[in-house]
């Protein structure tokens, strides 16, 4: 199997069109030369706020939870949990249109389920992490 064929399953309301999700987490996958099996869920803030208590210990709601898993026979599957009222509320925050956001939230935590982190505070969008993200963003168009 070659990445660009990788699974990627969406389930929930999608803000976007579910092929185009498939598509966001299959080129960041290409560019990083990695194949997984991925799952995206989208769901509402009362929900990601239960999530973001239960596996962060973070109070309060957040655009991406991801979590990278091994299968039987070491191959990479990766959920992920995203907001899409998380999402609109950061593209207004940072004037970006809502479907950029959205493609940040999918890259970013596709690079999660790869195992790349960020720290938290300030430091954040000055992180390795960060610039790799923006760079798949802005290569998405």
């Amino acid at each position: 199997m070659t990445t660009a064929e990788a699974p990627v399953s969406v389930a929930g309301r999608a803000p976007v069109a579910a092929a185009r999700v498939a598509d966001i987490v299959r080129s960041v996958l290409r560019a990083e030369r990695r194949r997984a099996m991925v799952s995206v869920t989208f769901v509402g803030r009362d929900r990601m706020r239960q999530l973001n208590r239960r596996f962060t210990g973070r109070r309060g709601v957040t655009d991406v939870i991801a979590f990278p898993l091994t299968a039987p026979g070491g191959r990479l599957v990766g959920d992920m949990y995203v907001c899409p009222w998380a999402a609109r509320r950061a593209a207004r925050r940072f004037g970006v249109p809502f479907r950029e956001e959205v493609a940040r939230v999918l890259v970013h935590g596709t690079l999660h389920v790869l195992g790349h982190d960020h720290p938290e505070g300030d430091d954040r969008t000055r992180c390795p992490m960060w610039r790799r993200q923006e760079r798949y963003v802005s290569a998405l168009g």
